[in-house]
């Protein structure tokens, strides 16, 4: 299996039967925030995609100019409830996932696990579900947690499952809103712990300023955090466009 980081949370996962995007975002503005770094592929080099994976309903995760442009007939995974954001756009077939329920794409078993964050797209709509995705095949396991502050959920999602690598969120933890709906770097590095992986990938950073600190904050804090637990040889800071080999 290979991910590449696109930037933000999403990334490109092939293994050797699919290409699978998750949380596809090549917007250049979110509302009133401009995009700081440059997409890590075009969307005109990317491979033939198969299945398309969304971890909830938030804009910066299920962008619809940039889902009109990927959608070409592929399976698209999604939780409960966010399957009508996609009316009209040229997917196939689409799967409302429960916590905690495995698919069999194929070659590929996808399983929907929990995370701490909210749903709602607009106000009203908060019948959404959220969570973030395991993606399974004979040779390795990958984890995207979607969007989500520390919980002890991390655990209990450890205890199921092997992870050989898990993607985690480590932006946005000082958001003007002060709700305490995502985690730092330091309850990111706790979480990898929790969930017992071999390496750990972060996400959600720098490429939006969604935080009020500085950019590379996210960045050296997870760092020194990974320093202080011993846990340099596990992390891995992709840059965008870099491919990186998952191995169990």
């Amino acid at each position: 299996m290979e991910v590449v980081w696109i930037g933000h949370a999403s990334f490109l996962v092939r293994t050797p039967h699919h290409n699978i995007l998750i949380d596809p975002n090549w917007a250049l503005w979110m509302g009133p925030v401009k995009r700081t770094r440059y997409p890590g592929l075009k969307i005109e080099d990317l491979p033939k995609i198969d299945a398309v994976l969304i971890s909830h309903a938030h804009m910066d995760h299920l962008h619809r100019p940039t889902l009109k442009r990927v959608a070409s007939g592929q399976t698209v995974f999604v939780p409960k409830g966010v399957s009508g954001l996609l009316k009209g756009m040229n997917f196939g077939r689409i799967h409302e996932l429960d916590l905690y329920e495995h698919f069999q794409f194929d070659e590929t078993e996808i399983i929907f696990t929990p995370a701490y964050h909210w749903g709602a797209r607009m106000i009203h709509d908060t019948h959404r579900s959220f969570g973030g995705f395991i993606m399974r095949t004979a040779h390795s396991s990958l984890y995207h947690c979607g969007d989500s502050a520390y919980f002890d959920g991390f655990s209990e999602i450890g205890r199921r499952y092997s992870i050989d690598a898990a993607i985690l969120p480590i932006g946005a933890y000082d958001s003007p809103s002060g709700r305490d709906v995502h985690m730092n770097p330091e309850e990111a590095i706790q979480a990898f712990e929790d969930l017992g992986a071999k390496q750990m990938i972060p996400m959600h950073h720098e490429t939006f300023p969604l935080g009020i600190g500085k950019a590379c904050e996210p960045r050296r804090r997870l760092v020194a955090a990974a320093e202080a637990k011993k846990l340099t040889d596990k992390l891995i800071v992709p840059r965008e466009g870099e491919a990186i080999r998952i191995f169990r």
